[in-house]
């Protein structure tokens, strides 16, 4: 276990520790007795999990617990008081257990876990005088006093206690700003030959404006993952969109090649914040049943742009608009957008929303030492590149799961932005379509890709069922099962796409057709893979995706660069037959996993591992019994860090 490794593993036991949580108003005494509390005493065995504590406070009364009886299964958990117990008598409920948790270990995985990180230097430096002759003055007598909580488990500033409308309003419009991000990454496709004949340059160096827009997808969450996590997820998306909008407008005036592909990339990195941040707002909305089918709408939204591009761009540039308006049209999308979130967001994370709650009863209250413990965060340089670059790269090349997921998902990610130039080649040069008929054919894609969106929340119930049987605790590869179907799909698709598409005699609906293959491959592979990466790293599965992120994007990126020598060269048939084979052999991966997964993580460094509870099975669903309502607790079941 490194250094850092070793203080992110500290702060998160220090940040579950009771004296967090002790009763406000206990002086002196409340503190003297956290210091002499007895530990915690954890009892783990495959069947029962116990947490006990014995803590008195200022008033002589014992901290109460919540026990929690399942399946032979016994759960007890500290109670955290959020307001004076003789006053209130509140308890979090285990839904507010789960959301610090999970809060937790989102932060802990991107900007740090609390200031016991920060570096020496800092500390070395003399401490400046407090001014004007003045003597510092002494420190708060109970500083955890001062520190807002949310009110209980239904606190209506929360955002899962929100109406369920004011949800839907927030989701459409953030759905509306995804789906331009991703439609401004192929629209491009649509002008490569246009522009090339404007800046003379080759049609390989006029697809770069798709491929650096893609590559600024890869570099962004860098930046946009730790940024939410500090400032919460309205500013960075409001300031990501905006420029979003300005960097396709400067791409729609550029004066010549270098400045229009400069200016796609930063559009491309732009556009990675609500690729980065909407996921983490539907989390903070939507609880565990609701948050599978925000997410799912989610990633049709993602999948859907890059195909409804070429249909339009297309048609604007074949009309006397030409390709500049194909960039007008994104940077108004992106306008409206940015008039969206400024109508309908609001701030979803929870320590922001305390933050701004802390400001608001520091100025009715006019008492200054009120505050919310994400104000407490310093920034790290060091620590951000530590917990953003160092680590997920140490996750790619030592951990088997993380590197096979990843380069399966990038093989697809890049035939997603392959098809931008098989299709045309297709259904233009083959049979004669125009440009804007053309990119009609995607909507077959489209189609299969709600198939699976689909066919994912038709299983669901399935494995609801499976996860209340573990007592909430997920089994990574329960999540597997539709991958490998939609793999098998998707290597079918391929091949019919090249067998059917590569002469004129053969209807143009039948390669059409194969793009609902594609399509449902595309994406019962892409949304079940990233399942399976959150459900097997846990606390580490930030880290894990800003891995597989950054290769699926240079994947994206760099697919299109030769996509057209390939399919020219080898004729469509054979580069559709070779796309279907390399396919068919990745197929294998998630079985393996779905067989030796539990096996492979339990030598992993990084993932969690929990006992499985009575009546459930690695690969299949309970055999008995129903489950517990209580979530997994992370700290019963230490984890690996190297």
């Amino acid at each position: 276990m490194n250094e850092e490794d070793r203080a992110l593993s500290n702060a998160e036991y220090d940040a579950g520790h009771p004296h967090h949580y002790q009763q406000p108003g206990g002086g002196a005494g409340a503190r003297e007795a956290v210091e002499e509390a007895e530990p915690i005493e954890r009892v783990e065995t495959g069947r029962r999990l116990e947490a006990t504590e014995s803590r008195p406070s200022s008033s002589g009364s014992s901290v109460s617990s919540v026990r929690m009886q399942e399946m032979g299964t016994t759960t007890t958990m500290s109670r955290l008081p959020t307001q004076r117990d003789d006053t209130y008598g509140l308890e979090r409920h285990p839904t507010a257990l789960s959301r610090i948790d999970t809060h937790r270990s989102q932060h802990s995985a991107t900007v740090g876990a609390s200031l016991r990180a920060r570096t020496t230097t800092r500390q070395s430096k003399p401490m400046p005088n407090f001014g004007a002759g003045k003597p510092f003055p002494p420190l708060l007598p109970e500083r955890e006093e001062y520190v807002v909580e949310f009110d209980g488990p239904n606190d209506p500033i929360h955002a899962q206690n929100w109406p369920f409308a004011k949800k839907l309003r927030i989701g459409v419009a953030l759905g509306y700003v995804t789906l331009t991000a991703a439609f401004g990454s192929s629209i491009f496709s649509a002008a490569t030959f246009s522009v090339a004949e404007q800046f003379k340059v080759g049609i390989e160096i006029s697809t770069l404006g798709v491929s650096l827009y893609v590559l600024g997808f890869a570099t962004g969450p860098i930046i946009w993952a730790p940024f939410s996590e500090l400032y919460g997820r309205k500013l960075p998306l409001i300031i990501a969109t905006f420029a979003f909008s300005i960097f396709n407008l400067a791409v729609a005036v550029g004066k010549d090649a270098q400045t229009v592909f400069i200016c796609r990339f930063f559009s491309g990195f732009m556009g990675a914040c609500p690729l980065t941040c909407v996921g983490a707002v539907f989390a903070d909305m939507f609880n565990n049943k609701q948050r599978g089918i925000a997410i799912t709408v989610f990633s049709v939204c993602v999948f859907s742009g890059p195909l409804l591009a070429p249909f339009i761009g297309g048609f604007i540039n074949m009309s006397y608009l030409g390709w500049r308006w194909t960039e007008y049209i994104v940077s108004i999308m992106g306008f409206f957008g940015l008039f969206l979130l400024f109508l309908l967001m609001e701030e979803t994370y929870p320590p922001i929303i305390l933050v701004n709650k802390a400001a608001e009863l520091r100025r009715r209250t006019k008492n200054w030492g009120i505050h919310a413990k994400q104000e407490e965060i310093e920034v790290d340089l060091r620590e951000l590149l530590e917990k953003n670059l160092s680590r997920p790269l140490r996750m790619l090349v030592t951990e088997p799961i993380v590197l096979a997921i990843t380069i399966y998902m990038s093989f697809v990610y890049g035939l997603l932005y392959l098809m931008l130039t098989f299709y045309p080649i297709v259904f233009q040069k083959v049979h004669g379509f125009n440009q804007g008929v053309g990119g009609l054919p995607y909507f077959g894609v489209i189609l299969g890709e709600v198939l699976a969106a689909l066919f994912i929340l038709i299983l669901q119930p399935g494995y609801v069922k499976k996860l209340e049987a573990n007592n909430n605790m997920p089994v990574p590869e329960w999540r597997l099962p539709p991958v490998i179907v939609g793999g098998a799909v998707f290597s079918v698709g391929l091949f019919w796409l090249g067998w059917s598409g590569f002469k004129r005699d053969i209807h143009w609906i039948v390669p059409t057709l194969s793009g609902l293959c594609t399509g449902f491959g595309i994406m019962s592979i892409f949304l079940q893979c990233l399942n399976y990466l959150i459900d097997a790293y846990l606390m580490f599965a930030a880290s894990a995706i800003a891995a597989n992120t950054f290769m699926r994007s240079i994947f994206g990126a760099v697919f299109p660069l030769f996509a057209r020598q390939m399919i020219e060269g080898m004729g469509i048939q054979w580069a559709g037959t070779l796309l279907g084979c390399v396919a068919a052999v990745m197929v294998p991966l998630p079985v393996i996993f779905y067989l030796k997964g539990a096996k492979i993580r339990e030598k992993s460094h990084f993932a969690p591992t929990f006992p499985l509870a009575a009546g459930a099975s690695h690969h299949g669903g309970p055999s008995s019994g129903s489950g517990s309502d209580s979530p997994p607790d992370l700290e019963k079941q230490p984890t690996k860090t190297e």
